[in-house]
């Protein structure tokens, strides 16, 4: 995208990159796991250019929930900053995800502007259907945009759901216009899960922009289990995605729960010590800085090597990324190390532990009592089947077999147990063919 030259070319380019990524998405609805405040999770991919994407995220804020991200291709002189923030909302037979925050694509090989040539991007709601009664369903839904004010150029996007009494799952229209002269160039048309279809507005001309159909998305690369630090997603929630898997609903909602009370007990001991918290690896923006207005939190690192490599180097420096790759003292920010050393300062010595002891003492703490229904990610709902002890030593290879790593497979539908009344309920794709 980048090295196109034409203005106007590449927008379209960067509007069929946008475009090209809904696709990739989970079989099925379930209800997620709420990311807890400072949880984490990098990876990267391999591309096959022989070059790399490195990706660094963490949870800023919790009430109300931010998730801020980082991604750049050094070789292909792409970055992304985003900060995602999902507002959640109940709709009769319905509920709404609104995902609110924007995100920022930046070329660093063009432009003038900071950082260089910049696109502000949002995204769609995302709707679950069904939630009551009848099939669950997933949509995307409602106007997204894609804007780049140096060159005077946006795209409005609608993903439109499906009406009452007609329609189809999946579609979208949209425009690309010159916002200098309101003239609208091309029109957008199709389905997100499918074809979709660029018509120049001049000519008459229309062609696919993107065919998702036949598309194969490169996976990401996550290091192994056993090098990841206890506050990195698929750690932090191993033991509950298991019990999920080993259709254990009753484990599953007690490790689910042992977490979230340690958020609440680390919250509070915040508020008595009066220690604000920080996050590790973002910090926030401040409204006088050029170039990052509208954005909540950015990554707390300068990147501005004058070479791929040099960038590379100051990426790695941030998190530890890539398989082998151990932490080092710099992955930390400065106002991280204050915060977590004035809280240390305020808390008696006999008290004081490591922050991994910290919280193995609070994992294994008694977990809250009440019914909370869970998603089965498998198809066996047998409710005896063997769980992995709370002490069980975890390995990359354990996780691999339980199949946490692993797509699931089209086609396929996922099965929700009522904890309640016992029923099983399957859940299907919005795109699956059914009325």
């Amino acid at each position: 995208m980048p090295e196109i030259e034409d203005p106007i070319d590449r927008f379209v380019s960067v509007v069929k990159f946008y475009l090209s990524g809904w696709h990739i998405r989970p079989q099925g609805v379930k209800k997620p796991l709420n990311p807890i405040l400072g949880e984490t999770f990098t990876c990267y991919w391999d591309y096959q250019d022989n070059t790399r994407g490195y990706y660094i995220s963490e949870q800023t804020s919790h009430h109300p929930p931010k998730s801020s991200y980082f991604y750049m291709a050094p070789e292909h002189n792409i970055r992304i900053d985003g900060t995602l923030k999902p507002r959640s909302k109940f709709l009769g037979n319905s509920a709404a995800s609104l995902m609110e925050g924007i995100a920022f694509l930046r070329f660093t090989n063009r432009g003038t502007s900071n950082g260089g040539e910049k696109y502000i991007v949002t995204q769609p709601n995302m709707y679950a259907r069904g939630i009551l009664f009848g099939k669950m369903k997933y949509e995307l839904g409602d106007h997204s945009f894609v804007r780049c004010p140096e060159n005077g150029l946006s795209a409005d996007m609608e993903f439109k759901t499906k009406g009452y009494f007609g329609g189809t799952y999946n579609a979208i229209g949209g425009t690309i216009k010159n916002d200098k002269t309101g003239e609208v160039l091309f029109e957008l048309s199709g389905m997100w899960s499918g074809e979709m279809d660029i018509k120049n507005v001049k000519t008459g001309k229309k062609e696919v922009l993107f065919d998702a159909t036949h598309a194969r998305h490169t996976p990401p690369i996550v290091r192994p289990l056993d090098e990841q630090s206890d506050r990195e997603s698929q750690k932090l929630w191993y033991k509950t995605v298991l019990a999920i898997k080993e259709a254990n609903h009753e484990a599953a909602t007690d490790e689910k729960t042992k977490i979230e009370d340690r958020q609440r007990e680390e919250a509070a001991q915040r508020q008595s010590k009066g220690v604000e918290w920080q996050p590790k690896l973002f910090r926030p923006v401040h409204g006088s800085e050029e170039g990052e207005e509208g954005l909540d939190f950015i990554l707390n690192a300068e990147i501005n090597g004058k070479t791929p490599e040099e960038k590379t180097q100051q990426i790695l420096a941030i998190a530890p990324i890539v398989k082998g790759q151990k932490q080092s003292a710099s992955s930390v920010s400065q106002q991280q190390q204050q915060a977590n050393h004035n809280l240390l300062q305020n808390t008696p010595p006999t008290q004081r532990s490591s922050p991994s002891q910290s919280r193995m003492q609070q994992a294994s703490a008694p977990a809250s009592s009440g019914n909370v229904d869970l998603i089965d990610l498998g198809h066996d709902m047998r409710p005896n089947r063997p769980f992995i002890p709370a002490n069980t030593h975890i390995t990359h290879d354990d996780m691999s077999q339980a199949g946490l790593q692993e797509p699931l497979l089209p086609g396929q539908p996922i099965k929700r147990l009522d904890t309640n009344s016992g029923g099983v309920e399957e859940f299907v794709d919005a795109d699956d063919g059914t009325p």
